[in-house]
């Protein structure tokens, strides 16, 4: 009673197949792999996101002398 062999899973697999239908059980696959690739995109966006951000931005400050601008990189945090 411990574990299930091969015969046990293909029981399982057509009564489950009889129950619900083959077209409602090939709609649930498709769902399911959209939500998977739409994980996906989404993850590989965030990715490139975080990779823009980290680019750095100039701060301009002036000194004393009006023809003189002092500028210095620093990188952006995220918020």
């Amino acid at each position: 009673m411990g574990s299930f062999s091969i015969w046990h899973w293909l029981i399982v697999l057509v009564i489950v197949a009889l129950v619900f239908g083959t077209k409602k059980l090939r709609n649930m696959g498709e769902d399911l792999g959209g939500a998977v690739k739409g994980f996906k995109k989404g993850m590989n966006d965030a990715n490139s996101e975080g990779e823009q951000n980290k680019k750095p931005e100039a701060v301009t400050q002036k000194t004393e002398d009006s023809d003189t601008i002092d500028v210095q990189a620093k990188e952006k945090k995220d918020a």
